[in-house]
């Protein structure tokens, strides 16, 4: 699968993310904190593989078919918005 910039940019901020947690838990800072970071991550990680899946699809079809999809970045944004 090609991954475009906005998947890998997307894998960037969230490892940023991880750092930033990581750095909160060494310097102890609260439970509740760290968690609403985590759960922060966790949706951004649920985005990004709605983004994988939807990618990915797109290429096999595009692939097998031997078509270009176009106008679908509204479906992708609709169907990455309800992730």
């Amino acid at each position: 699968m090609k991954c475009d910039a906005k998947i890998i940019n997307r894998m960037k901020r969230i490892q940023g993310q991880l750092n930033g947690v990581l750095n909160m838990m060494q310097n102890e800072q609260s439970c509740i904190d760290v968690s609403t970071q985590l759960k922060a991550i966790k949706s951004s990680i649920s985005k990004v593989m709605s983004l994988v899946a939807t990618t990915n699809l797109i290429q096999t079809i595009e692939k097998d078919f031997k078509i270009e999809l176009t106008n679908i970045d509204e479906a992708v944004d609709i169907l990455l918005k309800n992730a």
